[in-house]
């Protein structure tokens, strides 16, 4: 017998999101499948149908966040003005701030930014060789600190209790990212 698409697809997330109320108060090594399946009201059988164990279901919602980032198209990446397009990453990460604020936050997986800079990190390194940026470990060191820097930045506003607006964020990382730290920095001073 063929499984309604529709009901697997809504089985999936309930599991997903049993596992996610519990990721959100737990470390992964407490969370149980039992605790999963109570919580989404599914025997630990259907839990098996769609996952090997709770540490697959991170990766797997993990892997969904980093497709989500992959397919943005390469123009809203990189345009002439700006390598970045802040205001579209920005937004992007709000989108998904649910999920990313706590899996880049102090009890996140530690290994998602990593994973998160390794998938992004070609994307806009083909698109600044496009536009003549020279090859070489400039840019490879260049684009490390530019990525680890919007990561940051963005994981500390969505944990931030009175964070600034989208608007003042985009504008400030469009500063930074055209005058630089340090001469933000120093403008502070006056």
């Amino acid at each position: 017998m063929k499984k309604n698409p529709a009901i697997t697809a809504q089985t999936r997330q309930n599991l997903n999101d049993a596992f996610w109320e519990l990721y959100c108060t737990k470390r992964i090594e407490k969370i149980t499948i039992k605790e999963i399946t109570t919580r989404a009201g599914y025997n630990r059988s259907t839990f098996y149908e769609y996952f090997t164990d709770v540490y697959d279901v991170l990766e797997q919602l993990e892997n969904h966040l980093i497709f989500k980032l992959q397919e943005m198209p390469m123009q809203q990446l990189s345009s002439s003005s700006d390598p970045f397009q802040l205001d579209a990453l920005v937004r992007l990460y709000s989108d998904h701030s649910g999920y990313l604020s706590v899996l880049l936050g102090d009890h996140g997986d530690p290994a998602f930014q990593r994973r998160i800079k390794a998938s992004m990190k070609p994307m806009m390194k083909e698109a600044l060789l496009a536009q003549g940026a020279k090859d070489g470990y400039e840019l490879d060191y260049t684009l490390e600190y530019a990525l680890s820097a919007m990561i940051g930045i963005l994981s500390y506003w969505f944990n931030e209790d009175n964070p600034p607006s989208l608007e003042e964020l985009t504008a400030l990382l469009g500063e930074l990212s055209s005058s630089g730290v340090m001469g933000k920095l120093m403008g502070l001073r006056d």
